[in-house]
């Protein structure tokens, strides 16, 4: 029987566990139905060893629940990069890995048999071309060796492209690193860079750190290649509320990649794409997104960007609603009453957030603002930030309506009030 490992050989499983049970959180290991409940065990014991200082347990009726906690302005550094250094190596990788740098470490150019013969000569290490060869062109994909063609013969070399070298070369690296190691998609290359130059972030902190993005870095950048290069996109996706059940397959999806999306209101990132299948566009939660391949090229993609452009109009958050690649939009008038002498902020406010809507003063103390929009609920999920100076809300759909003013009595019911006051 093998023994516990904190390494790991697939990414993707882990990645699984510690946005499900750790991140999402509140679970318990009942709610684990994949595979045994020993599997649950060590998934927990080896995301406890990297995020141990984070972890937060919580007792109920269910059991124990366990999640992250963590105040990301004061942490100078994503805890969640710790799952990323943590993949398992055979011992031949290991060899390899430092034996072939040691013998480039001159700046010699040598070929595939050279290099077969030094590890033969100078460590008595025997190694068949073949497996060589498969480390060179890993090495050389990763950009950690250079290679050129001398005739018909390839020459490797290391290359000297090192987190050293640019620190040394260029004023303020060192510093530009410590900032993008905690920023966009270059964390975890930054922080990469950082531990490989042994230095730490101690300049840069972020106070809305959105730090469970790192997870989805491990996808972004084949979908980022299929979107620049044009191609179809094929990947399977999970839902939230069965993510455990059949999270091991999903649904699969092809698509034709148009951008990457952040709600500025949750933080979490979405790739737009429109879906051939059902000609129509789609945002997906990269949270959600596993399995990426990139597919053939797509010939109509100019077309169909152009069209994305024109619907992205018509969207005020992320969703395309339910209608086909052009459709009809849905416009929802909501109109607020606003003291013009002493809330002049708020007002401020609505101009600046409005984003594809029109705000027009109608009276007094009175504002409406028009919006035309795919989906009239993300208009009204912003709107009810405005609760206590909403007057009415008219068009959208019957369903958008009701569920507001199903919301407004359901809070004054939770919070109280007289019969006769009026649901603003």
């Amino acid at each position: 029987m093998s023994g516990f490992s904190e390494l790991i050989k697939n990414f993707e499983k882990t990645r699984d566990y510690v946005r499900d049970f750790f991140i999402y959180g509140f679970k318990v290991r009942n709610d684990f139905e994949r595979k045994s409940a020993r599997t649950y065990d060590d998934e927990k014991r080896r995301v406890e060893s990297w995020l141990g200082d984070y972890l937060h347990c919580d007792d109920s009726v269910r059991g124990r629940q366990i999640s992250i906690t963590v105040d990301s302005g004061h942490v100078a550094e994503n805890p969640l990069y710790q799952a990323y250094y943590s993949k398992s190596f055979t011992d031949n990788d290991i060899k390899l890995h430092f034996l072939i740098i040691d013998i480039l470490f001159d700046g010699d150019w040598l070929t595939l048999k050279e290099l077969v013969s030094r590890l033969d000569d100078d460590y008595g290490e025997f190694f068949d071309e073949q497996t060589v060869r498969n480390k060179l062109k890993e090495y050389v994909k990763e950009g950690i060796l250079l290679t050129e063609k001398r005739g018909k013969t390839a020459y490797f070399s290391l290359s000297p492209d090192t987190a050293d070298h640019f620190i040394n070369e260029y004023k303020g690296f060192d510093d530009a690193l410590k900032f993008f190691s905690e920023n966009g998609e270059f964390g975890i290359v930054g922080n990469s860079m950082l531990k490989s130059a042994q230095l730490k972030n101690d300049l840069f902190f972020t106070k809305h750190n959105f730090i469970v993005h790192t997870l989805e870095d491990v996808i972004l950048p084949e979908i980022i290649d299929a979107i620049g290069q044009k191609r179809y996109l094929t990947f399977r996706t999970f839902y939230a509320k069965n993510r455990l059940n059949n999270a091991t397959l999903g649904e699969e999806n092809t698509v034709i990649p148009m951008q990457i999306l952040c709600s500025v209101q949750t933080g979490r990132r979405y790739l737009a794409a429109y879906i051939p299948e059902y000609r129509r566009f789609n945002s997906f939660r990269l949270d959600f997104i596993r399995m990426v391949k990139t597919g053939t090229s797509c010939d109509e993609y100019d077309e169909i960007h152009a069209k994305y452009q024109r619907n992205t109009d018509k969207c005020f958050g992320v969703s395309f609603g339910m209608r086909r690649d052009v459709g009809a939009v849905e416009p929802i008038k909501i109109s607020f009453t606003i003291d013009e002498e002493t809330e002049k902020f708020v007002i401020d406010r609505l101009k600046r957030e409005k984003r594809n809507g029109i705000l027009e003063k109608v009276g007094e103390n009175l504002f409406t603002l028009t919006v035309d929009s795919f989906d009239p609920s993300e208009v009204m999920h912003w709107a009810k930030t405005f609760i206590g100076r909403i007057v009415s809300v008219e068009g959208g759909n019957k369903a958008v309506r009701e569920l507001f003013y199903k919301d407004m009595v359901r809070m004054k019911k939770m919070y109280g009030g007289e019969e006769n006051d009026d649901i603003q």
